[in-house]
């Protein structure tokens, strides 16, 4: 059977040692298993660790659902960025065509400071 021990269950959280350790204490986190490993150090089943609701103000809600939005959310930033990209790439070849400014930043949904301080760049 995997362990864990209190650093691997930390870093799961997202919180330091010292953190887990008094959730530990508290009876906010899993009790270790009954067995230390062979230097004398408490082990935790990592599944009761992932179902264990951590509390805390920087807790996962609902851990699997949140790190499903999460990795979404990368994704959609990840997908912004490039078409922010895009967007520059159109202005400067709009202002290469003589296309005016209010034109170009109405079309790509931006203000015409925007559009003025990306052409600076």
């Amino acid at each position: 059977m995997t362990t864990w021990t209190s650093d691997e269950c930390a870093a799961h959280w997202g919180v330091q040692v010292t953190t887990w350790n008094s959730y530990v204490s508290r009876g906010q986190a899993p009790a270790p298993l009954p067995d230390r490993d062979e230097r004398g150090r408490n082990r935790w089943d990592p599944d009761a660790v992932r179902a264990f609701a951590r509390p805390g103000a920087g807790h996962r809600r609902g851990s699997g659902a949140a790190e499903e939005l999460l990795t979404e959310m990368r994704e959609v930033g990840a997908r912004v960025e490039e078409l922010r990209a895009r967007q520059r790439e159109l202005l400067r070849a709009g202002r290469e065509s003589g296309c005016e400014i209010s034109a170009m930043s109405q079309a790509l949904g931006i203000s015409r400071q925007t559009a003025y301080s990306w052409l600076k760049d």
